[in-house]
């Protein structure tokens, strides 16, 4: 298995990467339909990247070898061991350098992208030359694929950065960020194996790039029962870590920030049943308080 697919898109010249990782814990017939949802796409201009992170499931993995050999636009990339997502997007944005993308799109093993995610989201970039990072709501979905919840943020660059030291604003699995962005030399950190993408909006707003969010969900987003029981104590920390990050690259310290970022670590603590709690009711005051036309 190599780092480029032998169907002809060697240096090829395309719009768009596309970059997931998949885990020895995923869901076979998720990751079928994470797949199957890039593949869906209106917009096809783009080479899909599948970085195999370490050992999987022999069914996955089948699943993924006999995707590559039928579809030109995919290319697997394996790491001899589990190293993370940041490790893992930063191998495929490497490999992907060699095609000159404009645009990189992020999409997670369990998520499904709308048919129209990547148009709509391209469409706005093309229109918008100032936005390097651009976002959308998403749809949370259970086990079953039921709608459980929706998740809006900001679409304004302003009121992204207002709202970052208190959360992350873009949310990751939705978005799609100028490739030139890595041209200039940055990346995910790598020691981070979660919040990574916190701390990079925060790195990337401190030295001026502009994010924006589209107010219609286009990413259905995978909240299984195990949700709300992921934020050990590594987790907490760092997004406590990740909110004092913020404040500082961006100045802006408050008491109300330093409030906020002290009780979230505190209710992140808490039996699952009271974070779960907590999670409802700080996304209904979100949904509240973001207003889309």
């Amino acid at each position: 298995m190599g780092n480029v697919n032998s169907t002809g898109y060697i240096n090829a010249k395309i719009n768009a990467v596309v970059a997931m990782s998949v885990y020895i814990g995923d869901r076979l017939d998720w990751v079928k339909q994470a797949v199957d949802s890039v593949f869906a796409q209106s917009f096809t201009s783009f080479k899909y990247f599948i970085i195999i992170d370490g050992d999987i499931s022999d069914s996955i993995l089948t699943f993924l070898i006999e995707k590559e050999k039928a579809e030109a636009r995919l290319t697997l990339l394996r790491n001899p061991h589990n190293v993370g997502l940041s490790a893992s997007m930063n191998k495929a944005i490497e490999v992907a350098k060699d095609f000159s993308p404009k645009y990189f799109f992020r999409m997670d093993s369990d998520d499904i992208s709308f048919p129209e995610r990547f148009a709509l989201q391209v469409q706005f970039l093309e229109d918008n030359p100032r936005i390097s990072i651009l976002g959308s709501s998403l749809i949370e979905i259970n086990e079953k694929g039921e709608q459980v919840g929706k998740r809006k943020l900001p679409v304004e660059n302003a009121d992204i950065l207002k709202l970052l030291p208190k959360r992350c604003a873009i949310n990751h699995p939705t978005v799609m960020l100028r490739f030139s962005i890595f041209q200039q030399g940055l990346r995910y950190t790598e020691s981070l194996r979660n919040t990574q993408d916190y701390f990079f909006w925060a790195e990337l707003a401190a030295k001026g790039y502009k994010f924006a969010n589209l107010p219609e969900p286009l990413l259905s987003f995978r909240r299984v029962n195990n949700f709300y029981k992921r934020r050990g104590l590594s987790k907490s920390l760092n997004e406590f870590k990740a909110r004092f990050y913020t404040m500082k690259v961006l100045k802006r310290y408050s008491i109300g920030n330093v409030f906020y970022a002290f009780a979230v670590l505190f209710l992140r603590l808490m039996p699952s049943k009271v974070v779960k709690l907590a999670y409802r009711i700080d996304r209904y005051f979100l949904n509240k308080s973001v207003k889309h036309e």
